[in-house]
């Protein structure tokens, strides 16, 4: 059995019941990043055996691992925060999975799209969620513009050292867009920002942006 499971995105007290059994359960955990699951797991009172699993090697990994899975081993999936496979490492070994029809669950959990995206206020009948946005400002600017235009509120999550570039090209775009900027969600400094494109980038001008940073645009009126 794989069992894909989030963690908290912020707030340790995030995690479900249920997560904790089936790492208490697990026979292997795979994180993105040891170093960072090792403190979380010893605060859940979980010591199991750990396998880095992240973009650079998972292509590489996944042959492995649904061997051990094939054989029996109990391995829980998780990412350095909220839930594997969305923006993080997880979706080959998904792939794997249903290839060779191995038992899989995904447990419910932390999430910072769907946070934000009730946070902001924005309508959320319909929603985009379009990862990290480009780092190359062409494709950004493309991906921007479109979602100024598109009927539904858009999702993104953005690097805190490149949001003031991202609320540049907004301002020159359509400085009247509606903007919401959600910052270390579930944290002690958690804080939504609203407001156009002008204000938020004259507000990110002066106040340096710092932390996980999730940028929300309203639909087009």
């Amino acid at each position: 059995m794989v069992s894909f499971v989030p963690t908290p995105i912020g707030n340790r007290g995030d995690i479900t019941r249920r997560a904790v059994e089936v790492l208490q359960e697990a026979d292997l955990i795979t994180c993105e990043d040891t170093r960072h699951s090792r403190p979380l797991l010893e605060h859940l009172g979980v010591s199991k055996p750990l396998m880095a699993l992240h973009d650079h090697n998972e292509a590489q990994k996944t042959p492995e691992l649904v061997e051990k899975a094939k054989l029996g081993t109990k391995i829980a999936v998780i990412s350095d925060a909220g839930m594997p496979a969305i923006s993080d490492p997880g979706y080959r070994l998904m792939q794997a999975c249903i290839e060779h029809e191995l038992d899989y669950t995904v447990l419910p959990g932390p999430s910072a799209v769907l946070t934000a995206l009730v946070g902001s206020g924005f309508p959320l009948h319909a929603f985009f969620f379009g990862g990290f946005l480009p780092v190359k400002k062409g494709k950004r600017a493309k991906a921007l513009l479109e979602s100024c235009e598109a009927p539904h509120t858009s999702i993104f999550f953005e690097s805190p050292h490149r949001l003031l570039s991202t609320l540049e090209i907004l301002n020159n775009q359509a400085p009247d867009q509606r903007l919401c900027v959600a910052r270390e969600l579930t944290k002690k400094f958690e804080t939504y920002h609203r407001g156009s494109s002008s204000e938020l980038f004259a507000h990110f001008s002066t106040h340096k942006a710092k932390g996980e940073i999730v940028l929300l645009i309203a639909p087009s009126a």
